[in-house]
This record gives C-alpha cells, sequence and structure tokens, in this order.
C-alpha cells in the first residue's frame, strides 16, 4: 500500500471529525456525486423502460412487420393478396422471423342504442398469437383461439369504444358493413382491451377471420395481408431487407404486386417521438456528469486550501508535487466513492420500488402507460458507474495542481 493512498484515508477518516469547512466540503461533494449518479440511473431506467413498453404495445397488435397488397398502402380497406403456404414458410424460415400469422381486416360501423362508432374489423384465426391481447385484457377473457373455419360471433372491443358506446361483456351489438348492399353482423363481447395507444384503441376490433373473410368476398387462399413477427426488435433492420428480398416487387398469382412495410413506417410519429428521449436522455446525463464533477472539484480545492499548513510540512519532510497530488486525488476519489456508492443504492432502490408498486403514476391517454415504467440494465449501470469514476479522476487532476504552487516556507506558518 503506497504511502499516499495511506495518507488519504486517515485524512478522509479526520473528514467527519475535523474542521467545519472540510465536513461541509465532503458532505456537498458526496451528495452531489450520489445525486449525479441516482439521476443518471434513474433517467436510463425510466427512458428504456418507457420505450420498452410503448414498443410492445405496438408492435403487440401492429406486429414488426406488414406484408400486404401494394395498392393497400392507398386504401382504408386493405386489398387482398395471396398468401401461399410456401409463401409463409420461406417468411417463417428467416432467423429473425418468431411467427408469420394471416390477417383479413375491412372497415364497418357498430351501432347501439347509445350511438354508433366507425371501426376496423380485423380477422384472425387460429395461428394468431394472442399473448399481448390476452395481456392487454381489462375485462372478459379470450379462452380459445379465434376461428379460421367458422363464424362464432364473438367481438373484441377497446375500452374506448366500449365506453363510448356502453358495451360490457356479453352485450349483443350489430355491426354494419357497406359495399353495394348494406350487411349486417351480429355480435357478442366476449372481451374488452385497453392498449392507451388511440391509433389502436379509437377503431380496432377483433373477430373470426372466416367472418371478415366472407365479407370480403376473398378466395380461400387470399387474405388482406401477413403479419411477422421477429424474436426481438433490435432485428428489424436486417428482417425488414429479407423480407423485402423475398416479396417486394413481386406479384402473387392473381397479378398483386407485393410489398412490405415496417412497424417504425406505420407508425413514424410514435417512433420519431421515442427516438428524440435519447437526446432527452444524454442531456440530462451531461448535466448530471457536470454536477458530479463540479461538486468533488471544488470540495478538493477548498480540502487543499484548508490543508496548506500539512502541505507545507510534508514537502519539507521530503514529499513530491507528485506524491502530494495523488494523495488529494485518492483523498477526493474516496469521497466519489462514497458518493457513487450512496447514489447507486438511491437510484436502483427507487428503480426497484417503482417496478414492484408503482406508486408514480401516469395518464395513460397522454403517456400510453398508467405509471412510469422503469427497465434496469446490467451494462448501462456499469457505463454510468465506469464513466463517473473515470471522468470524476480527470478532473480532480486539475485542482490537485494547486499543491506545486505551495511553498513550505510560507505554508507552514499559514493559519
Amino acid at each position: 500500500m503506497s504511502y499516499g493512498w495511506f495518507i488519504a484515508r486517515r485524512l478522509y477518516g479526520e473528514g467527519s471529525g475535523g474542521r467545519r469547512a472540510s465536513r461541509t466540503a465532503i458532505v456537498i461533494a458526496t451528495a452531489g456525486v450520489a445525486l449525479g449518479i441516482a439521476v443518471m440511473l434513474l433517467s436510463l431506467a425510466v427512458v428504456m423502460g418507457f420505450k420498452s413498453e410503448v414498443q410492445k404495445k405496438v408492435v403487440g397488435i401492429g406486429s414488426h412487420i406488414v406484408v400486404q397488397n401494394f395498392h393497400s398502402l392507398y386504401n382504408a380497406d386493405p386489398q387482398p393478396i395471396a398468401l401461399s403456404d410456401s409463401l409463409i414458410a420461406s417468411l417463417a424460415r428467416l432467423p429473425e422471423v418468431g411467427h408469420v400469422q394471416r390477417f383479413c381486416q375491412k372497415t364497418g360501423m357498430l351501432k347501439t342504442d347509445d350511438g354508433f362508432q366507425g371501426v376496423a374489423f380485423r380477422g384472425i384465426g387460429a395461428d394468431y398469437d394472442l399473448t399481448f391481447l390476452r395481456r392487454s385484457l381489462v375485462e372478459g377473457e379470450i379462452s380459445q383461439p379465434f376461428s379460421s373455419a367458422e363464424s362464432t360471433g364473438r367481438l373484441v372491443v377497446s375500452q374506448r369504444i366500449a365506453q363510448k358506446l356502453r358495451l360490457a361483456v356479453g352485450s349483443r351489438v350489430y355491426a354494419y358493413f357497406f359495399d353495394q348492399n348494406l350487411r349486417a353482423r351480429r355480435f357478442t363481447v366476449q372481451a374488452i382491451y385497453a392498449t392507451h395507444l388511440s391509433e389502436y384503441d379509437d377503431v380496432l376490433l377483433f373477430c373470426d377471420y372466416k367472418t371478415i373473410h366472407q365479407l370480403l368476398g376473398y378466395q380461400a387462399d387470399q387474405a388482406s395481408g401477413a403479419e411477422v413477427a421477429l424474436h426481438d426488435v433490435s432485428f428489424l433492420p436486417q428482417a425488414s431487407e429479407d423480407v423485402a428480398s423475398l416479396v417486394n416487387h413481386r406479384q402473387d398469382s392473381y397479378g398483386q404486386p407485393l410489398t412490405s412495410q415496417t412497424i417504425r413506417d406505420t407508425y413514424p410519429h410514435i417512433f420519431a417521438w421515442l427516438d428524440l428521449l435519447d437526446l432527452n436522455v444524454l442531456v440530462i446525463l451531461a448535466l448530471m456528469m457536470a454536477v458530479a464533477c463540479f461538486t468533488t472539484v471544488s470540495g478538493l480545492l477548498i480540502i487543499i486550501l484548508e490543508r496548506t499548513q500539512f502541505v507545507g510540512i510534508m514537502k519539507a519532510l521530503g514529499a513530491t508535487n507528485a506524491s502530494l497530488r495523488r494523495l488529494f486525488v485518492f483523498y477526493a476519489l474516496l469521497i466519489v466513492g462514497r458518493g457513487m456508492l450512496i447514489g447507486n443504492l438511491l437510484g436502483v432502490g427507487l428503480c426497484l420500488m417503482q417496478q414492484h408498486f408503482g406508486f408514480v403514476r401516469l395518464d395513460p391517454s397522454t403517456y400510453y402507460v398508467s405509471a412510469v415504467p422503469v427497465q434496469l440494465s446490467l451494462l448501462w449501470f456499469v457505463v454510468v458507474n465506469v464513466a463517473t469514476f473515470l471522468i470524476a479522476t480527470l478532473a480532480l487532476m486539475v485542482p490537485s495542481l494547486l499543491v506545486s504552487r505551495i511553498r513550505p516556507a510560507k505554508s507552514i506558518r499559514f493559519e
């Protein structure tokens, strides 16, 4: 153990009971580092959690990639495409793809005695992954998959539509579809979901694939499109290229042009907003890093000035400027280390409390979630701590240079 580290520990141990200025400087510096670490960890956890939750909701119903008719991009009702088993199998074999499912979609109107609402009916079959939809239910349950072969009359509506039309689980409601002729179908509300995303909750309903397929008059091998779900959203750039190479600029067996569209293309405003959050985090990280460094550097300056007589005596005993600078840097790093420990305990503790109890609530109509979501990441935890320690160490080199300007002859008499 170097004598610089040994003396720094002794001086730090005396700081809590030493001079008033030293105690105040140590407390302020420790609090600054702790606050900076805690705020940085909280900011990262909240932004990562928020982005993850919103992405899960957008992708949960919209899927990562949709294969559809090129003309569907410019029509309210999706245009039909032939989805052969071989095409579905080719999509499913892509390494990034976890699941592929057909769907049919048609616009219509729900009408009750209390009002009416224009909606989009999405027909889903036995191959549809109901995991996210079941997790989003607020009333009722979906015990059995929807049918691809028959019309059962089951309907899943959003909470917003249910409130507007005063629907509940078990309610019977008529739906009207407008083509050359007016057609009506009666449904029974099986469950009510809520994603708090207006893009879905304001218009989207779920029913049997067979019902919508018949209303659209499609051929047996036709559908409105295929949804491609990936193993992870991080695979989206590569998967979009792979899917595009299979379907873009090609035609189905009826001569209809195929195309693919990612969820980022479908809802660019949502993802642009999420990307903007990254900039906000960078600003917060920079400010908190500056606060931590400023308080530590200021504290070290005060400590060095208070220890002027000590520096003079050490120089008179033969200590070099370099050894004394290391001594005070070690001293300051003890302060930084204690602040980091407190900040980590505070930041991680608050994150865990929010995860388990959700005591900070939000308006879901504005923020898409009912409580502040947090997501702890070991990687970012290490990055924040290592970066703070290294930057603080470099910043402390500057005030430590003050030691070389202290002259033993004057400083020993310093009071």
